[in-house]
């Protein structure tokens, strides 16, 4: 058992705020949930911190355990020096693009169905374990980061937005749907849950472009539109609402040596 710490559960609290009304998930004509495969592919997702910091730990090669893999954005392009990969994913439509992506590099690869810490135990250490745009799934973070600690045997590297990602959406849903939103939690709240594990990581930020600016138009406001649990007659109004988003995205990637 993990007890949770302060900050912990303020993270818990704060992704609860986050919960969408029963009475507009009703209405919503698919569920606002999941994303397309193709968006966590190692070739769509850009290069960055993580990959450095990775490939630093790895030297001259090693195994690397993707937490929350997607289609291999995370550890695909750490080969080489990465020699073996396994891949974590609760969906098996990720599971089959990151087994696609890893034979496709040439690399031995083993994927897991489920949720990490839940399948903790399918797997062994690694020596370096990456985690991208995961933990803000992630409501119960203390036992999720005892056992990242327990499997990794040089490095632990978790990327995640400077922000909850849905906190630039808050003036969407009060602009559609009259619903006030939270702006938490954050990587600094992440970073004080470490800390009160007595875990002290490095941190770096790097500003990128946004997904927006790196996707297509039409994909992108079919996206939107399903976050917000809209229908397709509101598209016109939601591609006005989302010329005024953004195009870059501020990254936090919080690494440290395992205890």
């Amino acid at each position: 058992m993990h007890p949770p710490t302060a900050a912990a559960e303020r993270w818990a609290a704060e992704l609860e705020a986050w919960s969408i009304p029963e009475e507009i998930l009703a209405r919503a004509p698919e569920s606002p949930w999941g994303f397309p495969a193709h968006l966590f592919a190692a070739e769509h997702a850009p290069q960055g911190a993580l990959h450095r910091i990775a490939r630093a730990a790895l030297g001259d090669g090693g195994s690397v355990l993707d937490i929350g893999c997607g289609g291999g954005a995370a550890s695909i392009p750490l080969v080489p020096p990465a020699s073996s990969l396994t891949g974590i994913d609760a969906l098996p439509d990720m599971l089959e693009a990151y087994a696609r992506e890893a034979g496709a590099a040439g690399v031995p690869h083993s994927e897991v169905l489920g949720h990490w810490p839940d399948v903790a135990r399918q797997v062994g250490p690694c020596d370096v374990i990456v985690c991208r745009n995961v933990v803000y799934n992630v409501a119960d973070i203390v036992p999720f980061v005892a056992e990242l600690n327990r499997h990794a045997v040089k490095k632990v590297v978790v990327e995640l937005a400077e922000h909850h990602p849905s906190v630039p959406l808050a003036p969407l849903w009060m602009r559609f749907w009259g619903l006030p939103r939270p702006d938490g939690p954050t990587a600094e709240l992440f970073a004080e849950v470490l800390r009160e594990l007595e875990i002290h990581p490095e941190i770096e930020r790097e500003v990128r472009p946004s997904w927006k600016a790196r996707s297509d138009p039409a994909e992108h406001l079919a996206f939107m539109r399903r976050r917000l649990c809209l229908d397709p007659s509101r598209d016109g109004e939601l591609a006005e609402a989302l010329a005024g988003e953004g195009d870059e995205t501020t990254t936090v990637v919080l690494h440290w040596l395992p205890y």
